[in-house]
């Protein structure tokens, strides 16, 4: 199983093919290993990131299968669920790096937005559970200057809330603090944009 650091490289490599694939005009596929994966699988990342259909981690960075553990959810955000999942891959296949991945004009961020600018009233249970897990993230943006400048805002809550989910499951969890410590666990924030195809990793790399 590589290191964090290794895992890290092997998916910003990818992330270059991905995008060099994109200059080019074409399409990058990773050939089939079902085989081998029948009984096992040994995945070098566990990313999780949002459910927006423009950002599937296996493509943006360029993997096939059984190289990634993937948690996809509206907005990248921690629930138990998550954490569980996350627990899940790091505990039982050896898995040494978590990537938070978010992503350029994300629709739950700029739901919450709107949600806390003009109260709708109108949002389900489910989606208001996931704008309320949003929400301490861009809330604070909101009562400064950004709130006059709408992409700024936008841009500055997506980091931020890449960089709320990040700390919750570095210090949400017994068995990742433990792994942390101990077993070179390392959790890491990145954002996918949407324009380039390009992911830039901004938190937690340092020490890598």
């Amino acid at each position: 199983m590589p290191t964090a650091r290794a895992a890290l490289e092997r998916l910003k490599e990818g992330n270059r093919r991905f995008v060099a694939s994109i200059e080019r005009g074409e399409a990058t596929f990773r050939p089939p290993k079902r085989a081998d994966l029948a009984q096992e699988q040994r995945p070098s990342a566990i990313v999780l990131g949002c459910s927006d259909s423009r950002v599937p981690a296996e493509i943006v960075f360029d993997q096939g299968l059984g190289d990634l553990f993937v948690i996809r959810v509206a907005g990248n955000v921690v629930s138990p669920s998550q954490v569980g999942s996350v627990e899940f891959a790091a505990s039982r296949f050896g898995t040494r790096l978590v990537v938070v991945l978010g992503h350029s004009q994300c629709g739950a961020v700029v739901a919450t937005i709107e949600e806390l600018r003009r109260p709708a009233g109108t949002q389900s249970r489910n989606l208001r559970a996931i704008v309320d897990r949003v929400r301490p993230s861009v809330e604070p943006l909101l009562a400064t200057d950004l709130a006059d400048h709408p992409e700024e805002l936008l841009r500055r809550a997506v980091r931020a809330n890449v960089l709320a989910a990040v700390d919750h499951l570095r210090h949400g969890s017994e068995i990742l603090e433990q792994l942390m410590r101990t077993d070179g666990l390392r959790v890491v924030g990145a954002e996918y944009s949407l324009a380039t195809g390009e992911v830039e990793f901004f938190e937690g790399v340092d020490g890598l």
